[in-house]
C-alpha cells in the first residue's frame, strides 16, 4: 500500500510539472521582429470580428476539424513571408516553434513528417492484407503502394539535400514523380502487369536513391560526423533488396525471402533515425 501510494504521489507531482508553466525562449524565427509584427498584425485584422467570422465560414472542414485556427493561419503566413526574407538575404532558414519551416497540408504540419509514415503504413497494411489473401485486386494494391514508397522515398531525399533553397525545383521533381508514379500504375493496370518491369523500375529507382544519398553523405561527411549512419543504412537497405531477387524455399516453411527482407528492414530504422 505504501508503495502503491508513493507512485500515485510521483505520478501527480509528474503530470503536475508536466502541466506548469516554464519560461520559453522561442525559436529564432518566431523571435524575429518581422515575424512578430506580421503576427500581431494578421491577428487583429484577420482574427476578431467580422474578419474572424469570414476566416470560420470559409475554412475547410477537414481544416476546422484539425483544430486549425485563425491565429495558427496567421503564424503560418508570417512564416512563410519571413522565410523568404531571409532566403532574400542569403541566410539559413530559421525555426520557428521548434521545427524549420515547412508547408502544411489539411492543417497538419510538418507535412513530410506526417506523409512519410502514412505511406509506409499503407503499404504494409495492404502487403498484410495480399499476403493475407492473395487475389489479383490485393496483389497490384500491394505493388503499387511498394512504388510509392520508393518514389516516396527519393522525393523525402530531394527534399533532404535540396530544402528550402530551391522550393521550385522540389515541385516540379514532386510532379514528375507523381507523373511517374500515375504512369507506372496505369501501364501495369491498362496494358500489362509485368512482374520484370515492375521490378526493373523499382530497382532503377532504389539506385538513384542510393546515388543521390551518398553523394550527400559524401559532401558533408566532413562537417557531419554521424552521415556515416545513414550512409550505411542507405547500403545496408540495398543490400537487404537483394532478398527480392532470390527465390528459396522458406525457412521453417515460414521465413521467405520476402519475410526476411521486412524483418531487416526494421532494426535499420533505429539506425537511420
Amino acid at each position: 500500500m505504501a508503495a502503491g501510494g508513493a507512485a500515485r504521489t510521483a505520478l501527480l507531482l509528474l503530470l503536475g510539472a508536466a502541466a506548469a508553466p516554464v519560461p520559453a525562449r522561442g525559436s529564432q524565427g518566431d523571435r524575429e521582429p518581422l515575424y512578430r509584427e506580421c503576427l500581431s498584425r494578421c491577428e487583429r485584422q484577420n482574427c476578431s470580428g467580422a474578419a474572424l467570422k469570414h476566416f470560420r465560414a470559409r475554412q475547410p472542414l477537414y481544416m476546422g476539424l484539425t483544430g486549425w485556427s485563425c491565429r495558427d493561419d496567421c503564424k503560418y503566413e508570417c512564416m512563410w513571408r519571413t522565410v523568404r526574407l531571409y532566403l532574400q538575404g542569403g541566410h539559413r532558414v530559421p525555426q520557428f516553434h521548434g521545427p524549420v519551416a515547412n508547408w502544411h497540408f489539411g492543417g497538419c504540419q510538418p507535412t513530410c513528417s506526417l506523409l512519410s509514415p502514412q505511406v509506409s503504413l499503407n503499404a504494409w497494411f495492404w502487403s498484410t492484407v495480399f499476403h493475407t489473401r492473395d487475389t489479383a485486386v490485393t496483389e497490384k494494391l500491394d505493388y503499387f503502394c511498394a512504388s510509392a514508397v520508393v518514389l516516396h522515398s527519393v522525393y523525402l531525399c530531394c527534399v533532404r539535400t535540396l530544402g528550402l533553397q530551391r522550393p521550385a525545383l522540389i515541385s516540379i521533381f514532386r510532379a514528375f514523380l507523381l507523373l511517374f508514379l500515375a504512369c507506372h500504375i496505369s501501364y501495369l493496370t491498362l496494358v500489362r502487369f509485368d512482374y520484370g518491369y515492375n521490378m526493373a523500375a523499382n530497382a532503377a529507382i532504389g539506385l538513384l536513391n542510393l546515388a543521390w544519398w551518398l553523394r550527400w553523405c559524401l559532401q558533408n561527411r566532413p562537417r557531419l560526423p554521424h552521415v556515416w549512419k545513414c550512409a550505411a543504412v542507405v547500403l545496408l537497405l540495398q543490400a537487404l533488396a537483394l532478398l527480392e531477387l532470390l527465390d528459396f524455399p522458406p525457412l521453417f516453411w515460414v521465413l521467405d525471402a520476402h519475410a526476411l527482407w521486412h524483418i531487416g528492414t526494421i532494426p535499420l530504422n533505429v539506425l537511420f533515425y
